[in-house]
């Protein structure tokens, strides 16, 4: 049985149709394939900050975390977002268990930086804890939310989760948006691009391409690539039957992969 795991973005899981879920359950039903739900939820976060009157900073893409935060990013993702997709996985006749990063210590984490505050970085995922669940038949529904030894809880970008878990697991890592790709400009439209090598993200980062929040989710890429995960594409979820297709291995989305170099002796 091959593992992909499957990122979510906060920005398209309300836009996400029925038949997503439906497809998941099919694919798991199958055999193949064992599926792990990776998801963010930074709309509802920045709106449940919003009502409480703390404001939402944030930099290259990433959220600017205190303290006070945490309970409400938790509130969020583990007790709101988490379970209304595990409910979804499960009324379309799936098996599925919403956990969070904290579960387990399956995502271990520590301060990326102090002007980020309590925005963690992943140093190391319980990938047995996480197989010991598919084993038993589970689609595992992960909220980004992990800790340190010592109980500190981290926001995670739900992106960098992912991306641990993949490459932990060196398998694919399929990032699920409300776009068909990364975007470029060609002869004054706007094209999706099919492929991209790991140089090219960066350039297309430096020359203003890429920006905001896909910056995090392309460096989380990059990251994934160089620790062993077979590919990375980010593709449109509300396309129709967008992960079936992925799995019969037909072209979707834009492919990122590593470019390599070749020796000459």
């Amino acid at each position: 049985m091959e593992y992909i795991v499957i990122k979510c973005g906060g920005s398209v899981i309300e836009e996400i149709p029925e038949t997503f879920y439906k497809e998941l359950c099919e694919i798991q039903s199958a055999g193949k394939y064992q599926l792990i739900i990776v998801h963010g939820g930074g709309k509802l976060i920045t709106s449940m900050l919003g009502k409480l009157g703390i404001p939402s900073i944030f930099i290259d893409g990433l959220r600017v975390t205190t303290e006070e935060m945490l309970d409400v990013i938790e509130m969020a993702l583990s007790g709101n977002i988490n379970k209304k997709m595990t409910r979804s996985i499960i009324i379309n006749g799936g098996k599925a268990l919403g956990v969070s990063g904290i579960d387990g210590l399956l995502l271990e984490a520590e301060m990326i930086d102090h002007a980020l505050g309590y925005t963690g970085n992943v140093i190391a995922v319980n990938e047995s804890w996480l197989k010991s669940l598919c084993e038993m038949g589970y689609i595992p529904v992960v909220s980004p939310v992990g800790m340190d030894q010592k109980g500190q809880r981290y926001n995670i970008n739900a992106d960098a989760a992912a991306a641990a878990i993949a490459g932990a697991l060196c398998c694919p890592l399929l990032l699920i948006s409300d776009i068909p790709g990364i975007y470029a400009d060609v002869e004054g439209e706007k094209q999706t691009l099919s492929s991209l090598s790991t140089d090219q993200l960066d350039a297309l980062i430096e020359g203003g391409t890429i920006t905001g929040g896909m910056i995090p989710k392309v460096n989380a890429a990059k990251e994934a690539i160089f620790n062993g995960v077979k590919e990375v594409v980010i593709m449109d979820g509300q396309q129709e039957n967008v992960l079936k297709r992925y799995c019969n291995q037909e072209h979707i989305g834009t492919k990122l992969y590593k470019k390599e170099v070749l020796l000459h002796a």
